[in-house]
């Protein structure tokens, strides 16, 4: 397939990925880190900072298309690409691809769920990672997904995280899957 550049050809792409999709095991993810297609372009797909996923400048309103979509959804060294055993198609994403819109506790473990319905149980293999703007101190708190692709923990979920955290040594600490994972500095 050649460069996306008109609207047929972006067509076309968008419903090769649907359909290559499709034939993934259901809820399952196909197993994108073990194709290596050639690489056939971009596609005018970006998801946007608050987690929208846009076409062309539209949103894409059907939320099952948008899950098939990230299900094929890998990042390489040079970015973020929609994969099948066939093509490769380059998008753009703004922060991170996913949003983590809920969490909640399974015994000692802290369960995320993204705005694409994946679940996430925070631990040694997705961990928590809290970075702070040194010139606002703003937390930017994320959860790993899966493979490279992470999700930004929504403010709501973080308020909730902070509420759960305990105090120690002067740092907010949550523990899950047998980690302590550090929100920042006690204010």
């Amino acid at each position: 397939m050649s460069d996306m550049t008109n609207a047929d050809d972006s067509k076309s792409g968008l419903n090769a990925v649907a359909e290559a999709v499709k034939q993934a095991p259901a809820r399952g993810l196909p197993p994108v880190h073990l194709w290596n297609p050639e690489h056939c372009g971009e596609i005018d797909i970006v998801i946007g900072r608050d987690g929208v996923w846009m076409h062309e400048g539209s949103p894409i309103g059907r939320k099952e298309l948008v899950r098939l979509f990230s299900t094929v959804l890998r990042k390489d060294p040079d970015g973020y690409h929609l994969v099948t055993p066939v093509e490769k198609l380059k998008i753009v994403v703004e922060d991170l691809p996913f949003r983590a819109v809920s969490v909640g506790r399974e015994g000692d473990d802290l369960i995320f769920v993204t705005d694409v319905g994946d679940e996430v149980r925070a631990g040694e293999a997705d961990p928590i990672v809290v970075e702070t703007d040194p010139t606002t101190g703003e937390p930017s708190p994320r959860v790993h997904v899966r493979r490279d692709l992470w999700a930004r923990i929504a403010r709501s979920v973080f308020y909730e995280l902070v509420e759960m955290a305990e105090e120690v040594d002067g740092r907010l600490i949550l523990r899950s899957g047998g980690r302590a994972f550090s929100l920042g500095a006690v204010a």
